[in-house]
């Protein structure tokens, strides 16, 4: 007969040893330093430029700070691409192959980032910092139910330009625009004030935008446009004035920055691309 102790079964189980996986990656990682180099800080780039932004706009930082940090971004990108340029030269100089996997995707990552970044740059070059844009440079609309920023007219660039010496900060501002902006003028449409401003209005909704006044009898709307990761606020103001007995309208735009003093262009395309809605096919006023 067989002991009890005999009789009581094997309740040992094999432990998985998991050392081995975790010096295999670190053997991958040792492998290709640099490889992982690249890939970190391209990625880590592109991460953290969105991720400041997203922050902004939720109200996590202020918008300030969430700029402050895009330029170290690009120069996380700009590293990355360094080592892996400075990689490949050293792996060709001694006949070594290059690992391309993680360096090669880094390496597109941070060119593609760049890119980005520098269609940011060329536009910040080419277009002055302003950040008001209006049909009517003479006599822009009007805000009523929404308020003007109170710095509006400060940081005008040219005070120090020759060729606008004497000129106060609003001439300053109508200079740069009619240079920047000479295609933004008010437009007929042959439509009745109050149709026209009815019309806006539609416009504005489906755009997302918050309407704060609308009287269609004075041919006057007001709205206000989220845009970009950071939430960014443009208030818009729409002017319509009768014409031809009025069977047709004048319509004049304004579409201000609440911050910022550079707006990248965002208030001149928004303008013309609500006007052109606005009208079908638009017609420069006489």
């Amino acid at each position: 007969m067989n002991s009890q102790h005999d009789q009581q079964p094997q309740t040992d189980q094999p432990v998985a040893d998991t050392s081995g996986t975790v010096t295999g990656k670190l053997a991958k990682l040792r492998s290709d330093p640099k490889g992982w180099i690249v890939f970190i800080l391209a990625v880590a780039a592109v991460i953290v430029f969105f991720g400041s932004a997203f922050g902004a706009g939720i109200g996590l930082w202020g918008w300030q700070a969430g700029l402050g940090i895009l330029p170290w971004t690009g120069l996380m990108a700009l590293i990355a691409l360094i080592v892996a340029i400075v990689g490949i030269i050293l792996d060709r100089r001694k006949d070594r192959k290059t690992r391309w996997p993680l360096l090669g995707i880094g390496t597109l990552v941070s060119l593609g980032f760049m890119g980005y970044l520098a269609s940011y740059a060329m536009t910040l070059a080419s277009l002055p910092a302003i950040h008001d844009i209006t049909t009517d440079l003479a006599d822009p609309p009007q805000f009523s139910a929404l308020t003007l920023r109170a710095d509006n007219w400060d940081n005008i660039p040219g005070a120090d330009d020759s060729a606008m010496r004497g000129m106060n900060p609003r001439q300053r501002w109508a200079t740069l625009h009619q240079g920047a902006y000479p295609d933004i003028r008010s437009v007929r449409i042959d439509q009745p004030v109050a149709e026209v401003i009815e019309k806006a209005k539609r416009l504005a909704e489906d755009r997302g935008w918050d309407v704060a006044n609308v009287d269609p009898a004075s041919g006057h709307l007001e709205a206000t446009a989220t845009i970009s990761l950071f939430r960014f606020k443009d208030d818009v103001v729409i002017r319509a004035r009768a014409a031809e007995n009025g069977q047709a309208s004048i319509i004049d735009m304004r579409s201000v920055s609440r911050v910022g003093i550079h707006d990248l262009g965002a208030n001149a395309k928004r303008v013309r691309q609500f006007l052109s809605d606005l009208s079908g096919t638009t017609t420069t006023a006489s």
